[in-house]
């Protein structure tokens, strides 16, 4: 049975250990012919020469070379550089990671990990995996793994190690701070949920908060059963947080915007050299259309995200706060090759429902300046757009916020304890082999933070007390979020996160011109059930 392919927007970002691999796009396109009589010709000719320089380094050079080295890891992904910045080659650890992402879940122990002065330890185990049930904790330093020592071994070769079927057990041994002897963890494996949606709270009375990390195949249904649970008729404002988004599947990012906008109306739609027009068009619900949206973005959300972005913006359903997104516009479908390896190649571009393509320059600079690199808010004069009310939106350089939002940067003291870990350090410390357990609405006291006073003392860390004054709330805020991680759960932590976030404060403050919006929105569809020439 032929293999299905699948269309990729894909935008890296390192996570820990593993990386997101960004949006998905429907079924894949039919194969590529020559484009002209002559093509087919050259190609063969170029197959040739390429045999023939492949042969003459696999008879000579100094070592031994193996296809994985030559073609997997060198000249495949060579050739596609040359192409664009978003066509890719995957190995088959790659594909298969890909394939997680793609699913939402992978079998193992459900924890992050992380390197940290040589070793490999503990960020979080997620709530209700098989390692928070086990009792493991952030900062435990993982030892062993199956009787293998992990000396040496990189945090993403334990990773793997740490993976596996569902039902088999896995032997972890790890070294806990206040804790004279290692301990041994006996674990079952289980199948491992990648939530999309990992928050959706009432951030204020009549003010949701939502986040969306990623487009899986359970994205709109878990933003669904989110809401549902949240009781979506009471929303008097939804905050939708897509920051750091790198993408996801596009049916499942048509189906998010399509929740809030009317049916019928275009999310998106892409075409390409050999492949038609495709529009993909909103369901709609009976709920999403009846409040104000505000839509968080940052520099990092992208593909997918950026589709969902645009298609608020575009038809006047939300504002969106918050600094210029990716800009990628361009489709790669993916095509399943032998040895469960695949190719993700460039074959398209999507535009956004005005009609641009907000697709960001990357000739004339390299790949890191491309993905990390410093940008210029660029607008392309030449593709210019009015949203569905008559307002101005360009083409290229990604998604315009239509209200600018740059975090505050960390001052020079929080900046040294961010990058230290000092506050995940002495959380690990602060719980050691205790068993201490957090009451609800837990907040760290005078006699906490005095402790971590000292703790920084004591562990030679620079600073004065007017910085300590100074920064005396932020402490607190951080200490409490990191806290959490082990007191209460990861999940929970970054709630708290969130509740001290300026940018969604930013957010829930935007109420009124999420409203003057929708208010337009809705002037717009009367007059055009009423005019049907002005549309």
């Amino acid at each position: 049975m032929a293999r299905r392919r699948q269309s990729l927007l894909f935008v890296p970002l390192l996570i820990i250990v593993f990386a997101i691999l960004g949006g998905i796009f429907g079924p894949g396109t039919p194969g590529v012919s020559a484009a002209t009589t002559g093509a087919g010709d050259d190609v063969d000719a170029s197959i040739k020469s390429f045999t023939r320089v492949f042969a003459v380094v696999e008879n000579n050079f100094a070592d031994k070379v193996t296809a994985d080295k030559a073609l997997y890891k060198g000249a495949i992904p060579g050739m596609l550089r040359t192409l664009d910045p978003h066509s890719n080659f995957f190995d088959p650890k790659d594909f298969e990671a890909l394939r997680d992402d793609q699913r939402g879940s992978y079998s193992g122990v459900g924890m992050q990990v992380g390197p940290r002065n040589g070793k490999t330890i503990v960020i979080a185990p997620f709530e209700g995996s098989p390692a928070y049930k086990a009792g493991l904790r952030p900062g435990d330093v993982i030892l062993e793994v199956n009787d293998k020592k992990t000396e040496g071994m990189t945090t993403s070769e334990i990773a793997e190690m740490l993976k596996g079927p569902k039902g088999t057990h896995v032997q972890v041994v790890v070294a806990r701070d206040g804790v004279d002897k290692p301990i041994s963890f006996d674990i079952t494996r289980g199948e491992i949920p990648r939530f999309s949606v990992q928050n959706a709270f009432w951030y204020k009375p009549g003010i949701a908060y939502v986040d969306v990390s990623q487009f899986n195949e359970n994205t709109s249904k878990e933003l669904e059963d989110s809401l549902k649970q949240l009781g979506e008729a009471d929303i008097k404002l939804l905050i939708v947080d897509l920051r750091d988004n790198p993408g996801g599947l596009l049916n499942e990012g048509v189906a998010v915007a399509g929740h809030w906008l009317r049916k019928g109306e275009l999310v998106v739609s892409h075409r390409g050299r050999n492949s038609a027009e495709k529009p993909y068009y909103a369901k709609g619900s009976a709920l999403g259309g009846n409040y104000p949206m505000v839509v968080l973005v940052n520099r990092y959300s992208a593909s997918a995200a950026e589709i969902v972005a645009g298609a608020i913006q575009d038809h006047d359903r939300g504002w969106i706060l918050g600094e210029n997104t990716f800009g990628k516009g361009l489709v790669q479908t993916v095509y399943p090759l032998a040895d469960n390896t695949g190719l993700a190649l460039t074959t398209a571009h999507y535009y956004t429902p005005s009609g641009r393509l907000i697709q960001r320059d990357y000739s004339n600079i390299s790949f890191l300046d491309y993905y990390y690199g410093k940008r210029t808010d660029l607008k392309n004069p030449n593709d210019v757009k009015s949203t569905d009310s008559g307002r101005t939106v360009y083409g290229g350089g990604g998604i315009t916020p239509d209200e600018k939002y740059t975090p505050a940067k960390y001052n020079a003291f929080q900046t040294d304890l961010l990058r230290k870990f000092e506050f995940f350090s002495f959380t690990a410390q602060y719980f050691g082999g205790k068993d201490i357990k957090l009451p609800k609405g837990w907040a760290p006291d005078d006699t906490v933070l005095n402790q971590f006073h000292e703790y920084l003392l004591k562990h030679d860390v620079p600073f004065t007390e007017a910085d300590w004054a100074e920064n005396h709330s932020w402490i607190a805020d951080q200490l409490k979020r990191e806290m959490y991680a082990t007191g209460f759960s990861f999940e929970e932590s970054q709630k708290v996160a969130i509740e001290v976030d300026p940018m969604v404060a930013k957010g829930a403050g935007a109420i009124t011109e999420a409203k003057d919006l929708l208010d337009k929105s809705k002037k717009l569809v009367v007059q055009r059930i009423a005019r049907p020439d002005l549309r």
